[in-house]
């Protein structure tokens, strides 16, 4: 979604000629596999993350435009709303001391914006979702000015043609509220991990990073507030997917697929994923672009594929395919979207650790693991730890039913630790990261642990929910600016 789209209306015409482009621009990406023309040397990692912006007071800034003035860094970019910014950071090597420059750089990065940040009387904070939103800071006038968000926001509630419902149960508490704009999308704040890979490698990349999404959301967990009430241990999961449902009550009851997705198959090839984005899903945002994908790629050029691009952008997967060209060399990205924001920079780069390892160390097994589990187990998987986060039970092939962190302790850290060492990390590198993955397990805690016992200890000095939700936040970002990872942090 960072196509620079301004204010339009549509045609029915337009939507026409828009499906009749995505289907010719799949056609295209077909012959395109078929030739072998996609550029892979080097497997190369990427991250972007996004922020919340606080007051002194540990509320949401809604100055996010001011920031990135002062910013002046096109590292970081608008998000939804104005209480977010994005960061993105380039792909680099992990090989040798790699991850250890990746913190260093990202850490200099986020100060040096924190500091332009305090001279609009904002600060930084890296969460999932920030405790202290509240339903005056999820409206129409809270989101940016950018137009494409507007036109978002007027499309999918035309496609839905009524109010969108958040309706989250399961957890200590529940919520069940309506919006008449997409903002509350912007209370959800993740980190993304990108991965060039080849079209051969693309399935079982794909396939393996399905499987660890479940391991991800529970040991990171780092949402478990959302509008003052204790949801599940990564309410974002919940709150991302019904903010973007264009689907009312009687489609949803017809089994239509919702547009933030996790899949319903294992994949044999890349082209699966964007045939199933363009048969499923209607278009959001159907702007058309002048090129002539086949005539480009006849004249030995790389066609951009811009309405195939711009309609997978408007399909939310947890493991999201990307094409993408530079230089005129088109490559192809998995982007995991699964892990919240935070709660630290040494706590990103761990969960990367345990992604970047275990998803390589997966994806080379001879018998892989999705071979031997259903999809839907995948799935039950993802949404138990959404709920329980780090005591969540998953299943896994040869263990049945286990407490996540045993499965990492047992299972999926050795096959990090082989996953880094075949990407070139540097051993000592390798057991800093992996180990606080370690601590995090034997420890029991991770952000959204930390975050409730917090709260609860607030309240049982006497604090009500919402000042003790404020408190926290302001505890939280003072234990985030020291790096220490989560499961270290003492509780209040």
């Amino acid at each position: 979604m960072g196509e620079k789209v301004g204010p339009r209306a549509f045609t029915r015409e337009d939507r026409q000629r828009y499906r009749d482009k995505v289907h010719r621009c799949l056609d295209v990406f077909a012959q395109m596999l078929e030739q072998s023309r996609f550029d892979f040397e080097t497997p190369m990692p990427g991250m972007e993350g996004a922020l919340h912006l606080i007051d002194a007071d540990g509320r949401p800034a809604l100055v996010n435009a001011e920031v990135l003035a002062r910013i002046d860094d096109p590292a970081f970019v608008e998000e939804l709303g104005q209480f977010n910014l994005e960061i993105n950071v380039p792909p680099r090597g992990l090989t040798g001391d790699g991850a250890m420059r990746y913190e260093t750089e990202v850490r200099e990065q986020l100060n040096a914006a924190d500091a332009r940040a305090r001279e609009v009387g904002a600060g930084m904070v890296m969460i999932g979702i920030l405790p202290t939103l509240g339903s005056e800071h999820l409206t129409h006038e809270s989101i940016s000015s950018n137009p494409r968000y507007a036109l978002l926001d007027e499309q999918m509630f035309l496609a839905r043609g009524e109010d969108l419902q958040i309706d989250i149960r399961g957890g200590p508490e529940s919520l069940d509220v309506f919006a008449d704009s997409i903002a509350p999308e912007a209370a959800c704040t993740s980190v993304q991990f990108h991965l060039q890979v080849s079209p051969d490698e693309f399935a079982s990349t794909w396939n393996a990073a399905q499987c660890l999404a479940a391991v991800q959301v529970g040991l990171g967990a780092n949402s478990p507030y959302f509008m003052g009430r204790e949801l599940w241990r990564e309410t974002r999961v919940a709150v991302f997917t019904q903010a973007t449902d264009t689907r009312p009550a009687e489609l949803k009851a017809q089994g239509v697929r919702p547009r933030v997705w996790f899949g319903e198959r294992w994949i044999t090839s890349v082209f699966d994923l964007f045939e199933e984005n363009s048969t499923y899903f209607s278009a959001l945002l159907p702007v058309l672009d002048d090129e002539d994908p086949a005539a480009v790629l006849a004249a030995g050029h790389t066609p951009s594929l811009h309405e195939l691009r711009l309609h997978n952008g408007t399909v939310w997967r947890w493991n999201r395919p990307v094409y993408d060209v530079v230089d005129d060399r088109p490559h192809l990205r998995v982007e995991n979207r699964v892990l919240p924001a935070g709660p630290t920079v040494v706590d990103v780069l761990a969960n990367g650790a345990l992604y970047f390892g275990a998803l390589r160390a997966l994806a080379e097994q001879e018998r892989p693991v999705w071979s031997q589990m259903s999809f839907g187990a995948a799935e039950d998987n993802f949404t138990v730890a959404s709920i329980h986060g780090i005591d969540a039970p998953v299943y896994w092939p040869g263990l049945g039913d286990v407490p996540v962190t045993e499965l990492v302790l047992r299972r999926l850290l050795p096959l990090a630790h082989e996953g880094l060492a075949s990407w070139g990390v540097d051993p000592a590198i390798r057991e800093r990261l992996l180990g606080i993955i370690e601590g995090r397990c034997t420890s029991g805690r991770n952000g959204a642990t930390w975050q409730v016992e917090s709260v609860q200890a607030f309240e049982a000095s006497g604090m009500d929910r919402q000042e003790s939700l404020r408190r926290m936040t302001l505890e939280y970002v003072e234990r985030m600016h020291s790096n220490e990872p989560v499961h270290s942090w003492d509780v209040l």
